[in-house]
């Protein structure tokens, strides 16, 4: 068996479909983000403006998350020591669990890893706990979603992205007396739109089913205190389990659910990716309380991000580029080709010091790969305007088609 010839083709395959991944050599300039430093394909650092950050509102650069990381570092010492069974345990990630709980209007919280192992670990324990369950997933949902409804091993209904009528349809036509439990986000972060999550509880109601929702592209972003669509809608209570990160808007790492105290209990007791896995160290833990803590209290950074974001829209319009509809802080650009999106990216970044991820396949479906822009709080009109004038030239260079 030629292994190396097999691991060949299967790389050559994405090179060919033009899908292979380049993860870019930068460091970011701390406090002065969006400005990084890139490393490569020349000699020494060059300056560059990052403009696909999933840490929306630079709060990873914020001097209160500085403070607080260094102070629990030189308090508690680098790492958690273990599974939080094992030693892995703080006053840290209690703390936090009890701010996120407060967050949602919970009456508790759990610490994961990552947003993927929190979403991952939770629905594939829940799919095993309840009986012949029968999990509902929107059609979009993240990987990590799938993931673990996959793992459940239960019964999976896909409806088709934000349909309620096809979602009720499932929900009509499933056993009554099985449990059902529908899965969807709250921000879908490859198109920017947003889930009618009071009518979708509304249906739950309906049909006896628990809903999970992920909010990781909304927790921080949206709300009076930061607790995502949920809350700024006002229905988080409606809401029986709600995901969040704390390595987007939060700025740090890793990831969460908060719920009532005994699915709490429940996730904390069955699930392997909680049980066996190494806490988060209480340094990240640290930076993401005093995030967390800053952005209930603060609206500054969500209301700048927004008009940004509003008026890189206005921009890219004006200049007739093909962006596409978005209700949020996400500005997706529409290439629809994945050769072209990597080359257009390629420019952007060798030429003009802009640095934006084409976004292809798997990520969207093939023949709607885009650029995906997220300006922050710092992005100001000036670094907007040369973004679009970079952006028509390269379109003309490579005879792109126009918005209409």
């Amino acid at each position: 068996m030629d292994y190396q010839r097999i691991f060949a083709e299967a790389i050559e395959r994405l090179h060919a479909e033009g899908r292979y991944r380049v993860f870019i050599d930068i460091l970011r300039n701390k406090g002065a983000f969006p400005n990084a430093r890139c490393f490569a394909g020349h000699n020494g650092p060059k300056p560059i403006t990052v403009w696909c950050s999933n840490d929306y509102l630079a709060m990873g650069q914020h001097p209160k998350v500085i403070a607080a990381m260094e102070e629990a570092l030189h308090d508690v010492g680098a790492g958690s020591g273990g599974t939080r069974n094992i030693s892995g345990n703080s006053h840290y990630h209690i703390e936090l669990e009890n701010e996120l709980a407060d967050l949602h209007g919970k009456e508790g919280a759990l610490l994961f890893t990552s947003g993927y192992i929190s979403n991952e670990a939770t629905l594939s324990t829940l799919g095993k706990i309840l009986p012949g369950c029968i999990i509902f997933s929107d059609a979009l949902n993240h990987a990590s979603m799938i993931a673990g409804i996959r793992n459940s091993g239960c019964e999976k209904q896909v409806f088709r992205h934000n349909d309620l009528a096809h979602l009720e349809e499932l929900l009509a036509a499933a056993p009554a007396e099985a449990p059902k439990l529908i899965a969807f986000e709250s921000v879908y972060s490859m198109d920017g739109d947003v889930a009618p999550i009071a009518a979708i509880c509304d249906l739950a109601d309906k049909y006896q089913a628990i809903t999970y929702l992920d909010e990781v592209h909304a927790v921080g972003m949206y709300g009076p205190r930061g607790g995502g669509i949920s809350d700024r809608d006002a229905v988080a209570s409606r809401v029986t389990i709600i995901e969040g990160t704390l390595a987007k808007a939060i700025g740090v790492m890793g990831g969460y659910i908060a719920a009532d105290r005994n699915i709490i209990d429940v996730i904390r007791s069955y699930a392997p990716g909680f049980i066996f896995t190494t806490s988060l160290s209480p340094v990240l833990v640290a930076g993401a309380l005093a995030s967390v803590r800053h952005l209930k209290a603060s609206s500054a950074e969500r209301d700048a991000q927004q008009k940004h974001a509003a008026l890189l829209k206005q921009i890219f319009t004006e200049a007739k580029l093909p962006v596409m509809p978005s209700t949020t802080h996400i500005v997706p650009l529409l290439v629809g080709d994945p050769v072209k999106a990597k080359r257009i990216s390629d420019i952007l970044l060798a030429e003009y010091g802009i640095y934006v991820q084409p976004i292809n396949y798997p990520t969207v479906p093939r023949g709607t790969e885009r650029l995906r822009f997220t300006p922050g709080p710092a992005h100001d009109e000036k670094m907007m305007r040369e973004l679009a004038q970079a952006l028509v030239e390269i379109w003309d260079r490579l005879e792109m088609r126009w918005a209409a």
